[in-house]
């Protein structure tokens, strides 16, 4: 009969180091690209996939963007992370990953091509650490950063939201 025992939560700084994480560019977050299918004829990988945290520092979280494939998020350890959507046809959502999937917070959740997104840690916690994964592969060419004020004006309800995670 297998054991149970309790396992420590690890340090943001204890996974920073396990997985070799590095600040990612513009968006914000500490990264690893973890695996990269074969190369396809127009230079992108088959497929692709991250492990990334974010903290709830001042700063620290997944700035506006979008890509130009569906783009699959993963929880996997820490405290409920949020996830603005900002939707081709005007409209918007919040989406939260983490544990508790009987009150609605999703494991896996997959955010369709062309919809803008950008993610925090949920209120009270400390720390997230999260994957991402993408078919075709991600490469930085596809990624499109957010402009503040265009998208505020194109989502005048979240404003506020918008503003708060968006950066130059």
């Amino acid at each position: 009969m297998p054991r149970h025992t309790s396992v420590t939560p690890p340090s943001p700084q204890a996974l920073v180091e396990l997985y070799g994480l590095e600040p990612l560019p513009r968006e914000g977050g500490r990264y690893r690209r973890t695996w990269a299918g074969p190369e396809r004829a127009d230079g992108r990988p088959e497929g692709s996939a991250i492990v990334v945290l974010l903290t709830a520092e001042p700063g620290d979280y997944s700035a506006l963007h979008r890509l130009p494939t569906d783009e699959v998020w993963h929880f996997y350890l820490g405290d409920p992370l949020t996830l603005l959507l900002l939707e081709p046809d005007g409209g918007s959502r919040t989406v939260v990953l983490g544990p508790d999937v009987l009150d609605g917070q999703h494991i896996q959740f997959t955010v369709p091509a062309g919809t803008w997104m950008a993610a925090e840690v949920a209120d009270g916690g400390a720390w997230s650490l999260f994957g991402c994964t993408m078919a075709p592969g991600f490469t930085f060419d596809g990624y499109e950063h957010g402009d503040a004020a265009a998208l505020a004006a194109r989502y005048p309800r979240e404003a506020a939201r918008i503003t708060a995670l968006s950066r130059p």
